[in-house]
């Protein structure tokens, strides 16, 4: 593979199916089953996914799509209805406003500039467990930390994916 198209790894379009197919997996991450000390931390996969997509593909994947999918996580988790689709929908404009400003950076840079997104998710999600349950867990918030902190296993993962599939096109 040459490095013009090494660095238009960005440029390189992602299909319907491929998407889909790559929030239906951090759907089904964020189904394992966690307990104990690892409840505090753990990630929130489809938000970090949504956010993925919406920075590195605005046009495909927006506030809709963010609703819809914040829909089945409410289905698959039985929390509150509306409560992922409200956050995912948040988390998502914030993604679609920033993600040319996003794509400036480097990979270590991006986490810097994903995270207040994601903060911003789990402060919806407590504010929703605040009406509701009357206290927050401010424990709670590490996850968004955890999160953030899988946004580069993700984006090379992803460019990985991608790259070898725009070489399989090369042939």
């Amino acid at each position: 593979m040459n490095d013009w198209l090494r660095d238009q790894e960005y440029t390189l379009p992602a299909s319907a199916w491929f998407i889909g197919l790559t929030l239906f997996c951090a759907l089904a991450l964020s189904w394992l089953p966690w307990s104990g000390g690892l409840l505090v931390l753990r990630p929130d996969f489809t938000a970090l996914m949504l956010l993925y997509w919406c920075t590195h593909r605005p046009n495909q994947v927006g506030l809709g799509v963010s609703w819809l999918v914040g829909i089945l996580a409410d289905v698959a988790d039985a929390s509150m209805f509306g409560q992922h689709a409200l956050a995912y929908t948040v988390l998502a404009f914030g993604g679609i406003l920033m993600h040319r400003r996003i794509q400036l950076f480097d990979l270590r840079q991006q986490i810097l500039q994903a995270f207040p997104l994601l903060l911003l998710s789990y402060l919806i999600y407590a504010g929703v467990h605040w009406q509701v349950r009357g206290y927050v867990a401010w424990s709670y918030f590490i996850g968004s930390a955890t999160t953030a902190a899988l946004w580069i296993p993700l984006a090379l993962l992803l460019q990985a994916v991608r790259q070898h599939r725009a070489s399989d096109d090369e042939l």
